[in-house]
């Protein structure tokens, strides 16, 4: 089981009242939201390995170098010139929980893994193509259905409300839903665009446009073949549409598919049964009020 950590704690904190604070009144909704999450995902679907996804660079540079309005709308400080990382715009009580998620999860035992310069969907992208065995991806960000695939059991548990309600993303349903499979997901999302990362799009191609050319010609390579071919099938309006974005569409696949190559850690993802640290943990509950979000998780991972 792959986290997506930062998309499930942001959704526990928009999730869970911020009147949860902890002894001093610093706000932990994120954090006891996050844990109860984990230990309702352990219970609900058993895994034998669980790692906890980080966004080490929630916007590498080399996706904003090839297309410069990924996520800049998210931007609260830029990294000052010659390094450094962009600082993302979170909300004021929720950027202090984040060093508290990071300090439970290591004393607990959850890994914790990302990488310099990339992304949690990278990582996920990564570990995912490595895994032998089955996969669920739990994440609140459509990007990872690409990831999707019967072939290799990788699936995607996507929140609705809360973690108690999520759907499956299996082949199927992305079918049923967006007309596409996993394979065709990325291309699927590149033509449609996402305002939520400042990707354009093409526009004029909505998704349903996107899902019928792709249909019709397999995947983005053979839509722009349609387009520059004036025996093809393609509209008027498509095909000027097209052509007009093509240098956006030429760089934009390296942007929306996640990384599969990720230089990873050493790391154990066995579920932990027991806390690696219970010293630290002990004293990270009392000064964070954790209580039952906590006990409840330990519980979980007991058996």
């Amino acid at each position: 089981m792959l986290l997506d950590t930062s998309s499930l704690y942001f959704r526990a904190f928009f999730g869970v009242p911020d009147s949860v604070r902890a002894p001093d009144g610093t706000p932990v909704n994120a954090v006891r939201g996050l844990l109860d999450f984990i230990a309702r995902l352990v219970q609900d679907h058993h895994p034998d390995d669980l790692v906890a996804c980080m966004d080490f660079d929630w916007r590498p540079q080399w996706r904003v170098d090839l297309i410069p309005s990924y996520k800049a709308h998210r931007v609260a400080e830029e990294a000052p010139e010659g390094g450094g990382v962009d600082q993302e715009e979170v909300p004021d009580t929720l950027s202090p929980q984040v060093p508290v998620i990071d300090d439970v999860l290591d004393a607990v035992g959850i890994a914790r893994v990302g990488a310099a310069g990339y992304e949690a969907d990278d990582v996920i992208g990564t570990l995912a193509g490595r895994a032998t065995g089955p996969v669920d991806i739990v994440t609140g960000d459509r990007d990872l259905f690409q990831l999707v695939d019967d072939g290799r059991a990788a699936r995607v548990l996507y929140p609705v409300k809360g973690v108690g309600t999520l759907q499956v993303f299996d082949e199927a349903a992305l079918r049923e839903k967006y007309g596409v499979g996993g394979a065709g997901y990325a291309d699927l999302a590149l033509l449609r665009g996402d305002t939520s990362d400042g990707l354009p799009g093409v526009p004029g191609i909505g998704e349903k446009t996107a899902a019928k050319l792709l249909a019709a010609y397999g995947d983005l390579a053979g839509i722009m073949a349609a387009a520059a071919d004036p025996a093809s099938k393609i509209t008027p309006a498509q095909r000027r549409r097209l052509a007009e974005a093509r240098e956006y569409v030429a760089v934009a696949p390296k942007v929306v598919r996640v990384a599969s190559d990720v230089p990873l850690p050493a790391f154990d993802p066995a579920l932990p049964r027991a806390p690696r640290d219970e010293r630290a943990l002990e004293a990270l509950a009392e000064r964070w009020g954790l209580g039952g979000s906590l006990r409840r998780l330990l519980s979980t991972l007991e058996g």
